[in-house]
């Protein structure tokens, strides 16, 4: 393979950390070389982006994700990674696309320059159960936490892949949890679940942290997890917030944050999610 990548900091906090994505432009490779681009760049993820011209007044463009484990029908940090780097290559402030893929089209929009991008886009409409009897007890086992206290307060939440929304009482509870990952791949794999968003209760002005265990698709812990953040605003719309600043990464040493919106609307609840992208290096692998 001879790619050129570009590493982009997505929904960084205060200009540090974010999640480094790999963002390269659509070109003929099989899927076991797409899985390995993420390995080669250095990232959990790689978003392949492919102008398809314009539509209805704006340029459209289809999106393809991949970890190491395999294609994603969706990634909420990529997609804002992609985002910036459109805009740049557009060389405008204010970028709009329509943009394509797991079989749905979207918009999405970012704004900046130098490099440097606010980005938020429609994740979609965002699906909600209660888990079933004994549905979320090898998970919360795997957490390390009370099932009998923790359980009630679950979700299985779903923007195209289903994952658990799972509430501890604060922060430091959060920092505290070391998850056996085998386990909770097992337990993930199991359920057909592609991992587990752990939140803190947040503050009366929707702020509040998380985090991303995602085993079942090759990545322990993810520094920064835009759709599972929508999911949780869905979520929390009922109980009065209708905006969220999600803090993550800090575990890993890279602060992220992922803002989501909610409004309700004609066709049922809207949600907005993105974060800021800062556009790194670019180099041949």
């Amino acid at each position: 393979m001879s790619l050129r990548v570009t590493v982009v900091h997505a929904c960084q906090r205060a200009g540090r950390g974010g999640s480094p994505t790999a963002v390269v432009d659509e070109t003929s490779l099989t899927e076991a070389e797409r899985r390995a681009v993420p390995i080669a760049a250095g990232t959990s993820h790689v978003v392949f982006i492919s102008p398809e011209g314009d539509r209805f007044g704006r340029p459209a463009v289809s999106l393809r994700f991949f970890t190491a484990a395999g294609e994603l029908p969706a990634c909420g940090h990529g997609t804002v990674a992609a985002l910036a780097v459109l805009a740049a290559q557009a060389r405008t402030p204010e970028y709009e696309a329509g943009l394509r893929s797991g079989g749905r089209t979207f918009l999405g929009r970012a704004a900046g320059s130098n490099g440097r991008y606010e980005a938020a886009f429609d994740p979609g409409p965002v699906d909600l159960r209660v888990p079933g009897t004994g549905e979320g007890e090898a998970i919360l086992l795997a957490l390390g936490l009370n099932r009998t206290n923790a359980s009630a307060r679950c979700r299985i939440a779903s923007v195209g892949r289903p994952r658990m929304l799972v509430h501890v009482a604060d922060r430091e509870a959060l920092g505290k949890l070391a998850p056996d990952l085998p386990h909770l791949r097992e337990a993930c794999d199991r359920l057909g679940l592609l991992g587990c968003y752990v939140y803190s209760t947040p503050s009366p002005d929707g702020r509040a942290a998380a985090r991303m265990f995602a085993p079942s698709i090759g990545v322990p812990e993810d520094i920064a997890n835009a759709n599972s953040t929508a999911c949780l605003a869905a979520y929390l719309a009922d109980q009065g917030f209708s905006a969220l600043a999600v803090d993550m990464g800090d575990s890993l040493w890279e602060p992220s944050t992922v803002t989501a919106t909610t409004r309700p609307g004609p066709e049922g609840l809207s949600v907005r999610v993105g974060g800021t992208a800062t556009i790194g290096a670019a180099y041949l692998i």
